[in-house]
């Protein structure tokens, strides 16, 4: 952790002095090494002083220049090239011989000096050394002043502000969430005609508080209501409260509300409330955790001593379960609005909306896209059509057709395509295994439709068979609860009875997963069972969340030994249903088997149409064989 106080400034700018004073001590070692290096280049072409004499004498010497303050001179000869330096001679301290005898030679000669060169270039290697040491003081200083700063604006709101939030997103924009779009919509009109409901005496809510899974638009919902309100906006994260040090988050609490107080009327949007707002006395810290102060500021600037006018809080979590109750009361969170999974129509109005920026087939029809697509999200049904654009781009198309909608569903939901099987016998198992299951879910009643059996590899799974309701079902029976458990373990029903009990495989191991959850469920949760219409278990086993440290068994053991019984009993006799209607249509089995394995990718129309026909080629053989 850095300290920013004023003895460690004072520290670094005493540190930093003694780095200029080391540099400016190097200074003069650093010229004189220049010196040296220029006087051994210029020892390459030089002359004696005797040398020059007889040069002089012999009238060989066309000019020469004195430097006394060198002590050299530069000696030019007779004949030789323009671009040919001087020859450098070393001088005496007096010099009337050679100063006699260039004038009886008539020899071109004068003083020059070269201290002004000399002071330029001592001037220019001085800056060179000077210059970077003080950027380097400068940049340490600047670093200290901002650390200084960001200590001091530490506890400051790092929330966004918009004066007039343009998220270009309008209630328009947002689809299948109808319902919360009308409770959003007072809201708004809270904002711009506040009289139409003061007038009757109505209060504007203080908080809205969305609720549901993740990709509902929780958050788009929020933009949308900048956008439509035009009033001031502030948005943040409910992870941007919190920090290492204690009482940073309440200071931020107060600093925002003190800015949104400023600029009332006003939205504050609020996302992932829960990282502040979890149920306090849940941890072991006690009254110093961060993140109870934090919360416990939250509540009082929302409805405390002081009251907050004109400034509505939106909040988003998918995870409504664990945030207190303080926050979830009338005068703090005054409406909580649901924002669930859409339905049928709501899957197609956000495929419409999705679909405007996308070149879509017209043959392609987004209401059977939403008829496939149960329990998708908004988000889930966005990126179905991005993939879908991806595949078509990939294969150089035009436009999106269903061949591309049927391969991204396929990619959102199971993952990848993975390379196709060879023709083996493990190939063979897995087409009798994924058979298995779509034939038991045909012929029992009550199952949801086959959409398609592929033989296809994608993500983890070697087969596929997809299932596809034909309406939405909020509420599920008995009996189709029964349907499900015996198609899933269809699977293994056919390995058994094609390769015996020594060669089942471990394909059926997800199987059986959802095979116990679904049985256990029955007995401990929906009362389905001998056991009564009982609840046993709490579906709110979370520790740590202000309830109970440890999971404690809400029932004895003679009552879990009733259940691990009844859940077996309930898998042993749906497994046995689904053994006896694959013997009974074993024929159907072999012959959809050899066609999956020709095609690799059985469509559910044409699975249940062969189905069909030969149940009533057996019927027909059955009645003549009964004997008048």
């Amino acid at each position: 952790m850095r300290n920013f106080d004023k003895k460690g400034l004072m520290n670094q700018r005493h540190v930093l002095t003694g780095v200029v004073a080391a540099g400016l001590m190097m200074l003069p070692g650093a010229f004189g090494s220049s010196s040296a290096l220029a006087q051994q280049k210029t020892e390459r072409n030089t002359l004696s002083y005797g040398e020059l004499i007889q040069k002089a004498d012999k009238g060989e010497i066309k000019k020469v220049e004195l430097d006394q303050v060198e002590q050299t001179a530069r000696v030019y000869l007779a004949g030789q090239k323009p671009d040919t330096p001087p020859l450098q001679v070393r001088l005496l301290n007096q010099n009337p011989e050679l100063i006699n005898k260039l004038k009886e030679k008539n020899v071109d000669f004068g003083e020059v000096s070269s201290a002004g060169n000399r002071a330029a270039v001592g001037l220019l290697i001085n800056l060179m050394w000077i210059l970077p040491l003080v950027a380097l003081m400068l940049l340490f200083l600047r670093r200290s002043a901002n650390a200084s700063n960001q200590a001091m604006s530490f506890g400051k709101s790092r929330a966004r502000f918009q004066m007039e939030a343009k998220t270009g997103v309008k209630f328009d924009d947002v689809a299948g969430v109808q319902e919360a779009k009308e409770e959003l919509q007072e809201v708004v009109t809270f904002l711009k005609q506040p009289e139409k409901f003061t007038a009757v005496g109505a209060k504007i809510p203080k908080g809205v508080l969305l609720v549901g899974p993740p990709g509902t638009g929780k958050t788009l919902l929020a933009k949308a209501i900048a956008g439509e309100a035009g009033v001031p906006f502030f948005s943040m994260s409910g992870s941007e409260f919190v920090e290492m040090f204690v009482g940073v988050g309440a200071s931020r609490v107060r600093d925002l509300f003190k800015k949104a107080k400023d600029n009332a009327p006003c939205l504050i949007f609020i996302d992932e409330i829960d990282a502040v707002g979890r149920q306090r006395g849940a941890g072991i810290g006690g009254g110093n955790d961060e993140r109870e102060q934090t919360l416990n500021q939250l509540l009082t600037e929302m409805d405390g001593f002081e009251g907050n006018t004109g400034i509505i809080i939106i909040a988003a979590t998918n995870r409504p379960d664990v945030l207190d109750s303080a926050l979830l009361r009338p005068g703090r969170f005054d409406r909580q609005v649901i924002v669930d999974v859409p339905d049928l129509k709501g899957r197609q109005d956000i495929l419409t909306v999705h679909a405007q920026n996308k070149k879509i087939d017209p043959t392609v029809s987004l209401e059977a896209i939403a008829r496939r697509t149960p329990g998708f999200t908004g988000a889930d049904l966005a990126n179905l059509l991005n993939e879908a654009a991806i595949l078509t781009a990939r294969r150089r198309k035009e436009a999106v057709t269903d061949l591309e909608i049927d391969n991204a569903i396929d990619r959102v939901v199971a993952g990848m395509e993975g390379t196709a099987l060879v023709d083996s016998k493990n190939k063979r198992l897995i087409a009798y295994h994924e058979v298995g299951h779509a034939l038991v879910g045909t012929l029992v009643k009550g199952h949801d439709p086959v959409q398609k059996v592929t033989l296809i590899p994608r993500g983890q799974a070697l087969g596929l068979t997809w299932f596809t309701p034909n309406e939405e079902q909020g509420l599920i029976s008995r009996s189709q609860i029964l349907a499900r458990i015996a198609a899933a373990l269809g699977g293994r029903a056919a390995e058994e009875i094609v390769f015996g009990k020594a060669e089942v495989t471990t394909g059926a191991g997800n199987d059986l997963q959802q095979v116990t959850n679904m049985a256990r469920q029955m007995v401990t949760k929906f009362g389905m069972s001998d056991l009564g219409p009982v609840s046993l278990e709490n579906q709110n086993n979370e520790v740590f969340l202000g309830r109970d440290w440890m999971n404690k068994s809400e029932y004895s053991e003679e009552i879990a030994a009733k259940i691990d019984a009844t859940v077996r009993e309930i898998i042993n006799r749906s497994y046995v249903q689904a053994k006896e209607l694959l013997q009974e249509n074993r024929l159907i089995l072999e012959r959809v088997v050899d066609l999956l394995i020709e095609q690799e990718t059985i469509d559910g129309d044409v699975f249940r149409t062969i189905v069909a026909d030969y149940s009533k080629l057996q019927v027909t053989n059955e009645q003549v064989a009964v004997p008048y």
